[in-house]
């Protein structure tokens, strides 16, 4: 449940449904209580945009660290999917691949662990870990922090790896040049029409585990119609992280985002 974004604000709809009916309240002391409340008349009640609200201070900052990236010529990508999807091994090979010809800094996002960020620094990548807890979203001021710790140098890539998460990561802008949807085909090929927000939001789609179709009921067609009802703007690429297929084209959308 995550109270920052307001993904629990349907338990106060639903309290605010049941106001005249008896419900049961636990006080701090433990004791549990039963009563009602008499439901306010209609025109007094006041609506209030909570997401403007929540989301104002955090596109504030991100805007600040859009305009840094932009100063240093830095290319920012905010890459997000479900887990599971191959993010990591996908970000594992692309800087072993790159990395003689191009710097990258690695933000790594998961509630708990430290684990993807050591598989990065193996590649001898800087990486920052940050750990979410119960949170299920990077924001725009876990990565200003984070920038303060890996001081990326000019003209180069800050890949940040969200939380496993297709729901929150949508809403929070962290300042990047794009977002990066990671999808797979171990996945159901209606991923783009479950979760619409945030394929809408993406600029580019990556479709990894490509080596895997034979073995896994997943129609690409079906996937690439959905994701164009969706977004008809968004490029896709398919890859194999693994084996190694795809991945000219998605090096080469990277290398099409860095300032001439």
């Amino acid at each position: 449940m995550c109270g920052t974004c307001g993904c629990d604000l349907a338990t106060a709809v639903d309290h605010d449904r049941h106001h005249d009916v008896p419900h049961e309240h636990v006080d701090a002391s433990g004791r549990r209580f039963t009563h009602a409340h008499a439901r306010p008349p209609i025109g007094d009640r006041v609506t209030v945009d909570l997401e403007t609200r929540l989301l104002a201070k955090n596109d504030a900052l991100a805007a600040q660290s859009r305009a840094w990236f932009h100063a240093h010529g830095i290319v920012a990508l905010n890459l997000v999917s479900s887990p599971g999807s191959g993010k990591t091994t996908l970000l594992v090979r692309t800087i072993n691949d790159l990395h003689d010809s191009h710097p990258f800094y690695v933000i790594e996002g998961d509630q708990e662990t430290s684990r993807d960020a050591e598989l990065i620094r193996e590649t001898g990548a800087p990486a920052v870990q940050l750990n979410t807890g119960t949170g299920c979203h990077l924001d725009a001021a876990m990565i200003e922090r984070a920038l303060a710790e890996l001081a990326p140098r000019e003209r180069s890539f800050v890949l940040i790896e969200n939380v496993g998460n297709l729901v929150c990561p949508a809403l929070f802008d962290l300042g990047e040049r794009a977002k990066v949807v990671v999808a797979s085909v171990t996945e159901g090929d209606d991923k783009p029409l479950k979760y619409p927000h945030m394929f809408r939001a993406a600029s580019l789609v990556l479709l990894g585990k490509i080596d895997l179709l034979a073995h896994v009921p997943f129609d690409v067609a079906r996937f690439t119609a959905n994701l164009s009802r969706v977004n008809p703007g968004a490029a896709l690429i398919p890859l194999s992280a693994m084996r190694g297929d795809g991945l000219d084209g998605w090096y080469g959308w990277l290398r099409a985002q860095l300032p001439s």
